[in-house]
C-alpha cells in the first residue's frame, strides 16, 4: 500500500507552508491502512509538531489542513496563526486553493481524544468522532464541515471543496518537516561527473568471470514484489550500455499483476554489438499475496534447473544443471517508497527465501527504487541521494527488515518518465551493478576454495 499524496502536490504545500523552504512529508496515519479511530490517530499523530490532513472523496476531490502545531488529546483548542485549509483537486481535476486563518489563528485546531482531525471554532473541517467502519472501499464519515468560521474560504464553499459530502476512500496524515541535507555524504568517494560515470561503465562492461571455475556468465536473479521495479532495473543498465531508453523487458503491471509471466535470463550487449558481457539479469515473476515464486520455485532457480523463459508447466527443466546455471547473487527489489506498507504474507516469502539463500551461501543485496519518491531533494537532484537524510533513514530500515549490512543496500533510480539518457541516474545504477558483480566474486571465491578442499578431501582419502 502506498501513500496517495503525488510529489507536485507536496510541492504545492511547501510552497503554502513557507514558499523560502522545501519540507519532507512522512505519513504518520492512514486510515485505509491503520483504521478509522480516533484514538489510533492520536496515538499515531499527538505531539508530532506540524502535520498535514489530507483526504480524498469519492468524488475524486482532495482537500484538507495544515497545522503547525502538535495535535494534543485534552479536550482544548490551539493557537495557530499559520495554520490553513486547502484543495488539491476538484472531480479528478486539478484546483489548488489555500483558506488561511482570519482569526489570528486563535481556535485554530480541536484536539479531543474521541476526535480525529478537527480545525476551527466553528468545527469548519471535523472529520470524524469514534470509530467508523468502512462500507466496501468507503469510509462515511459522521464528521461536519462548516466552512468560514476561523478560516476564509474566498467564496469557497461545502459543495465547491467537498462535493457536499464526506464519504472518503482515504485520510492520510503527514508530519511536516524543514528539508535537511547532510554536511557529508553517508557514502563517499562519488563523483558525479561524466568521467566517474565512464569509469565505472568500463568497469562493469570488462568485468571478466574468475578463471578456474569454466563460467562464461555470472547470473544475478531479481526478485521482489509487482511494480517495485525489477524488470525496470534491466532496462535502465540495458539503456546505458545501448545509448538511449531501452524497454526491452515489459514493465508495469495488469489488473494489478505482474507483466512478467516467465523467467527471463536477459543479457547485457555492447551498443548494437554481437558482444555480451559477462553477466545475466535474471527476471522473475513480481510477487504478490496469493502470486509469484514459492519457496519450491526459489530452489530451482537457485539450483539453476529452470531455462530461460521458462512458464509453469513447460518443457525444459534442466535436470542436471552446470554451475554455470545456478544463481550467483540475488537481487531483492524494494520500492523505496512502500516499505512500510510492503503486505505481511509478501514480506513472509521474502523472510522465507532468505534461509535456502543463505544454505548455498549465496550473497544478498536489496535495489531500493524510487528513491526520488520519498525525498524532494534527491527528486530535485539526483546526487543529493548520499546526503539526504530520508533516504539514509530507509536504507537501515530496510537493512533491518532484510537482516542485511546497510552495504548491502543500493539506492537506485530507474528510468520511468525520462525520454534521454540522465548521467546521474546511469551513475546510481552503474554503482548497484559494480557492487553487484563483487558480491558474485566473493561468492565464487568461497566456492572455488570448497572445490580446492573437496579435492584435498579426496587426494588424503587415496592416499
Amino acid at each position: 500500500m502506498t501513500t496517495n499524496l503525488k510529489q507536485p502536490d507536496k510541492v504545492q504545500l511547501s510552497t503554502w507552508i513557507d514558499p523560502s523552504k522545501r519540507h519532507n512529508f512522512t505519513l504518520l496515519y492512514k486510515i485505509s491502512r491503520d483504521g478509522c479511530n480516533a484514538q489510533t490517530f492520536h496515538s499515531l499523530c499527538d505531539n508530532k509538531g506540524p502535520t498535514v490532513t489530507v483526504l480524498y472523496n469519492t468524488s475524486e476531490s482532495v482537500y484538507g489542513a495544515y497545522t503547525a502545531v502538535s495535535w494534543q488529546s485534552n479536550g482544548s483548542y490551539s493557537i495557530d496563526a499559520k495554520a490553513f485549509l486547502f484543495k488539491l483537486k476538484y472531480n479528478g481535476t486539478a484546483h489548488s486553493m489555500k483558506f488561511p486563518n482570519k482569526t489570528d489563528g486563535k481556535k485554530a485546531i480541536y484536539g479531543h481524544a474521541n476526535y480525529g482531525p478537527t480545525f476551527g471554532s466553528g468545527y469548519d473541517l471535523y472529520c470524524f468522532s469514534g470509530t467508523i467502519n468502512k462500507s466496501g472501499i468507503i469510509f462515511p464519515l459522521n464528521g461536519s464541515a462548516t466552512l468560514g468560521y476561523a478560516y476564509d474560504m474566498q467564496g469557497q464553499d461545502y459543495n465547491t471543496v467537498m462535493n457536499g459530502h464526506l464519504e472518503v476512500l482515504d485520510l492520510e496524515v503527514y508530519s511536516v518537516q524543514e528539508r535537511m541535507l547532510l554536511q557529508k555524504p553517508w557514502i563517499r568517494n562519488v563523483d558525479w561527473s561524466q568521467k566517474f560515470e565512464q569509469e565505472i561503465k568500463e568497469k562493469v562492461a570488462t568485468y571478466k568471470p574468475l578463471p578456474g571455475l569454466d563460467l562464461q556468465q555470472r547470473r544475478i536473479l531479481l526478485v521482489g514484489q509487482v511494480g517495485a521495479g525489477k524488470s525496470s532495473y534491466f532496462n535502465t543498465v540495458n539503456s546505458i550500455f545501448r545509448g538511449h531508453i531501452s524497454s526491452q523487458a515489459n514493465v508495469g503491471t495488469t489488473e494489478q499483476h505482474s507483466l512478467t509471466t516467465s523467467y527471463r535470463m536477459y543479457e547485457i550487449h555492447d551498443g548494437y554489438g554481437s558482444k555480451t558481457f559477462n553477466f545475466r539479469l535474471c527476471d522473475t515473476r513480481g510477487l504478490e499475496e496469493n502470486q509469484g515464486i514459492d519457496d519450491q520455485d526459489i530452489c530451482y532457480l537457485l539450483d539453476g534447473h529452470v531455462p530461460d523463459r521458462y512458464q509453469p508447466d513447460a518443457l525444459g527443466f534442466v535436470k542436471n544443471p552446470m554451475q554455470s546455471d545456478k544463481i550467483h547473487c540475488v537481487a531483492f527489489v524494494l520500492d523505496a517508497s512502500d516499505v512500510d506498507d510492503i503486505p505481511e504474507k509478501v514480506l513472509e516469502r521474502i523472510k522465507a527465501m532468505q534461509p535456502r539463500m543463505n544454505h548455498r551461501g549465496i550473497p544478498q543485496v536489496v535495489l531500493l527504487t524510487k528513491i526520488d519518491e520519498i525525498c524532494e531533494e534527491t527528486s530535485e537532484d539526483l546526487s543529493n541521494v548520499f546526503f539526504s537524510t530520508v533516504v539514509k533513514e530507509c536504507v537501515d530500515k530496510v537493512a533491518s527488515l532484510m537482516g542485511l549490512p546497510r552495504s548491502h543496500i543500493l539506492p537506485v533510480k530507474n528510468y520511468e518518465c525520462e525520454v534521454e539518457l540522465d548521467q546521474n541516474i546511469n551513475i546510481l545504477a552503474l554503482l548497484s551493478l559494480r557492487r553487484i558483480l563483487n558480491f558474485v566474486d566473493d561468492f565464487l571465491f568461497n566456492k572455488s576454495d570448497e572445490i580446492a578442499a573437496e579435492k584435498m578431501k579426496r587426494l588424503k582419502v587415496s592416499d
